[in-house]
């Protein structure tokens, strides 16, 4: 399977997190899955980190370091990424969980998340 790790997922992986649902440590370190990390989960962590934001727990230099470690791939965001947030229903304003459930359908990957509001954007969105 081909996956998109939402930013609270990545973490939660790489810094062995309790939060971690067991179905999503399945699905990521399972060898025949591909799993990505979008730069807009490096820029949000680098944004919430530097406010101080006590749900951050690393920086986004310590993601890029952590994510590279185990192995998840980078996804850029392409042009084509950002115009396919034209084409979103307005279910929430969350504009990194908007680019990363538009790099999901463009791509395709299944986008994994804890989070049920981005579960109602498409059947791409995997909610562990």
């Amino acid at each position: 399977m081909r996956i998109l790790l939402d930013t609270h997922i990545a973490l939660w992986a790489v810094t062995d997190s309790p939060r971690l649902p067991e179905r999503a440590r399945r699905l990521i370190t399972d060898p025949a899955s591909e799993v990505w990390v979008s730069a807009a989960s490096i820029w949000e962590i680098s944004i919430k980190h530097a406010l101080g934001r006590e749900t951050m727990p690393i920086s986004g230099t310590e993601a890029v370091h952590w994510f590279t470690v185990s192995g998840y791939r980078d996804l850029p965001i392409a042009s084509t990424h950002a115009a396919a947030v034209d084409t979103l229903p307005a279910i929430h304003g969350d504009p990194f969980d908007r680019i990363l459930i538009a790099q999901a359908l463009t791509e395709p990957l299944r986008l994994l998340t804890h989070d049920e509001v981005i579960s109602r954007y498409s059947d791409v969105v995997v909610l562990v």
